[in-house]
């Protein structure tokens, strides 16, 4: 590998951390809303607004973060976000109330902007024959990220299972939750350190009509005889659009003919990776899990299981890319994730929930668990009739306490069928829309308007993500997991049929090419 190859990749392997940090603060709440919600007596409501609220910062952020990238550059934005990404973590590990953590967690938000311009920013230094697969390296961090988090979880509360007394001392079994939030700090920490090697990019240098110094950023990542051409091809981009630079005028090209076929695929891709209901499955894992009825405790091993799956077909899709193309991947992705989640509905609307009498002579945890043989002998088809009678019988605190432990010993399902489907569900979309949508954001937008398109791209991706999150534990309630499954692939199947339309391959294309293609479409 020659040395501006070798440069390449080290800088997009940097900024592409910025995914890991994502998907660690992501999965790292899953394991703490049992704790969460004992702790601060949470609604299911309130549950969902401490995991969404990042979300919504990353609203907020979205809407300044083209300005802040065109203006201050793509590296200094992302320095921002690691700064970030440290206090959100300091600050929730040691949130003295409900309102503070969710606070501190809505900072966190503000940071999820490291998605969209590390993808932004490693489109912008990558020789286009490797731009597929640099790209996919944000998608790879965010798994290895989510996979770190069930891990750390899982030994957290392998190790205060154990008694041991240096488990007491530390403080791990009375602040469970803060650990698990804390160990997000460490990493961020260097991410901070390592972006100070990298250079600025070479595109926002031409837009800023800093050609010596762009050059000078070329000459490490691509021959020298490439340079020149390089240089051309990024100002007759620019030339090509408007001289007003300003937002408004972005925003009205953005909205022009010539982009049309680009926004209703962008706009498209943007909805349905999301509506698929990843970030229900993955920033609740360990409630999900709990629907098979293997106790709450067993959840955190599982969970393990899908952040194995993440990395193995992240990793799939990353090689197959830049061999495949873009189109197959997304188009064959979608069919398997809607056949997945179409599978994981149909084996939970199957399931049956009874209380028996030897199970409420089990279950001595649960205060005065005769309270439950006012239920006992009932079949209850779905998991929201289930919690509801629950919520009636126990009380909403105790029901939502021992839930794990209520649908161990009641529910009657094929548990090894759903999580199989939920397996294929997260290996469908790490292959598939996952890491490709990054990657067609990176290559489908012109220089003149990329600093404001995908940042306002990626705010429709966070809005749909805000709503999952914040409304998956009331829907569980009112309508159960199964039609909320049911609702998820229903959404990407229509997707599925507007990119089947439009979507044409990207692959070895320039980003002016590429404009050209889309034109002709």
């Amino acid at each position: 590998m020659g040395s501006y190859k070798k440069n390449a990749f080290t800088y997009a392997t940097i900024v592409a951390m910025g995914g890991f940090l994502f998907g660690l603060d992501a999965a790292l709440i899953s394991g703490t809303t049992k704790f969460i919600s004992k702790e601060f007596a949470l609604s299911s409501l309130e549950l969902g607004t401490v995991v969404s609220a990042p979300a919504w910062g990353v609203l907020l952020a979205l809407l300044f973060a083209g300005w802040v990238s065109n203006r201050f550059g793509r590296k200094r934005a992302i320095q921002i976000i690691a700064i970030l990404y440290i206090v959100s973590a300091v600050s929730s590990a040691f949130a003295p109330s409900y309102i503070m953590l969710v606070i501190a967690r809505f900072l966190g938000g503000l940071a999820f902007t490291s998605i969209s311009l590390a993808s932004m920013y490693i489109g912008e230094i990558a020789p286009q024959k490797y731009r597929g697969k640099l790209v996919s390296m944000i998608q790879i961090n965010i798994v290895i990220g989510l996979s770190a988090a069930y891990f750390i979880n899982y030994l957290i509360v392998d190790l205060v299972a154990s008694g041991a007394d240096w488990v007491s001392e530390w403080g791990l079994d009375t602040n469970t939750w803060r650990w698990m939030l804390g160990t997000e700090i460490l990493p961020a920490v260097i991410w901070l350190g390592l972006l100070f090697l990298v250079p600025r990019s070479p595109s926002w240098l031409v837009f800023q009509n800093r050609i010596d110094e762009a050059k000078t950023t070329l000459r490490k990542l691509i021959p020298e005889n490439e340079v020149e051409h390089h240089i051309t091809d990024m100002q007759e981009s620019l030339n090509k659009s408007s001289d007003d630079r300003s937002l408004r005028a972005q925003f009205k090209e953005i909205m022009g003919k010539p982009m049309r076929v680009t926004l209703i695929i962008a706009l498209t891709i943007a909805i349905a990776q999301q509506a698929t209901g990843i970030n229900a499955i993955l920033f609740y894992a360990q409630t999900v899990i709990e629907q098979l009825g293997i106790g709450s405790d067993a959840s955190f091993l599982q969970a393990i299981w899908i952040g194995l799956t993440s990395v193995i077909f992240t990793v799939l899709g990353l090689l197959l890319v830049d061999k495949l193309g873009r189109r197959p991947l997304i188009i064959w992705g979608m069919v398997w994730i809607v056949a997945s989640l179409g599978l994981c509905s149909y084996g939970f609307s199957q399931a049956r929930y009874t209380v028996s009498q030897e199970a409420v002579v089990e279950m001595t945890e649960i205060p005065n668990s005769q309270r439950l043989n006012a239920i006992v002998g009932v079949e209850y088809k779905s998991d929201a009739e289930f919690k509801s009678a629950l919520k009636d019988t126990l009380g909403e605190d105790d029901a939502r306490d021992f839930s794990g432990l209520l649908i161990q010993k009641s529910a009657s399902l094929n548990a090894m069928l759903i999580f199989f489907a939920i397996l294929s569900f997260i290996a469908a979309f790490h292959f598939s829309v996952g890491p490709v949508m990054w990657v067609l954001f990176s290559e489908i937008f012109p220089i003149s308007i990329r600093g404001i398109a995908i940042p306002a791209i990626t705010l429709i991706t966070s809005i749909v993500s805000m709503l999952v999150q914040q409304f998956f534990p009331w829907q569980l309630d009112k309508f159960g997991i199964s039609t909320t499954l049911l609702v998820y692939a229903i959404i990407v199947g229509i997707g599925l049929i507007i990119l089947f339309k439009y979507l044409v391959e990207t692959k070895g294309l320039t980003i002016e090419e590429i404009q050209e293609k889309f034109q002709k479409k």
